[in-house]
């Protein structure tokens, strides 16, 4: 879907830099956490702009050691001046899109979730089949009815030569699937206390993004009333998206 009508998105560049320099990624990033990550301009979007707004003298660039930095003139101020009123509505339709975009995002997680959990749901059905067919003989196997360990699918009979042979060998193939379905349930366990503390440290990575972020605008007169909606929610669509990834038990 598209994000920004004509000439909205050139508007919103120079709203931001109205809170200081930037460099480009910077604005890059900005743009990516005013829609919650839902949508990121790519570079090839931004730069292109930022250097017609040069041409047009509302921008100056500087170079910062590696990086150029961009910062508004007094003509680019006196443009965002111009267009508050446009300004403020195009945020107020940013926080629809915003919504939209992260309806999208919870629909196609809880999709794929839905496939992911059909496909693991047949990967185990496929490996308690082989299990059975591995702890009993008699059961078969994929060469066709009746065959199985031994030539012609004979199998040993109980008191028969060769039984005590057979169930050694029973009991070392039911030792090794033990010894490997424990293995795996160890690794399993290793890799979700992994997965939980990644999270724990994005979460906790986001929450300190934007405290930064909300006291930073404190200097400007604080974060708005827009900011607060926005933030409840992306806050609400992400909880619904990851409830979705969850198994529901």
């Amino acid at each position: 879907m598209a994000v920004f009508g004509h000439g909205q998105l050139r508007l919103y560049l120079l709203s931001l830099l109205e809170a200081g320099p930037r460099h480009g990624y910077e604005l890059i990033r900005a743009l990516s956490d005013r829609f919650g990550g839902t949508y990121r301009p790519s570079a090839g979007t931004v730069y292109p702009r930022l250097a017609r707004l040069e041409e047009e003298g509302l921008v100056a660039r500087t170079e910062s050691g590696r990086k150029t930095l961009y910062a508004l003139t007094d003509r680019g101020r006196q443009e965002v001046d111009e267009h508050r009123a446009e300004l403020a509505a195009l945020e107020h339709e940013l926080a629809d899109v915003v919504r939209e975009l992260a309806a999208q995002v919870r629909a196609e997680v809880a999709g794929s979730m839905a496939g992911m959990r059909a496909e693991m749901a047949a990967a185990a059905q496929q490996a308690r089949a082989a299990a059975l067919r591995t702890r009993d003989p008699r059961a078969g196997s994929p060469g066709g009815p009746g065959a199985g360990p031994f030539p012609g699918g004979w199998v040993p009979q109980p008191g028969a030569p060769g039984d005590g042979p057979a169930r050694a060998a029973g009991a070392d193939h039911e030792r090794r699937a033990a010894d490997r379905e424990r293995r795996t349930a160890a690794e399993e366990r290793r890799a979700a206390r992994a997965r939980r503390s990644q999270i724990e440290a994005d979460l906790a990575a986001f929450r300190a993004e934007v405290r930064d972020a909300v006291r930073r605008a404190e200097a400007d007169g604080g974060p708005s009333a827009l900011t607060a909606d926005t933030v409840r929610t992306v806050l609400a669509s992400a909880r619904s998206a990851i409830a979705a990834t969850l198994p529901r038990g």
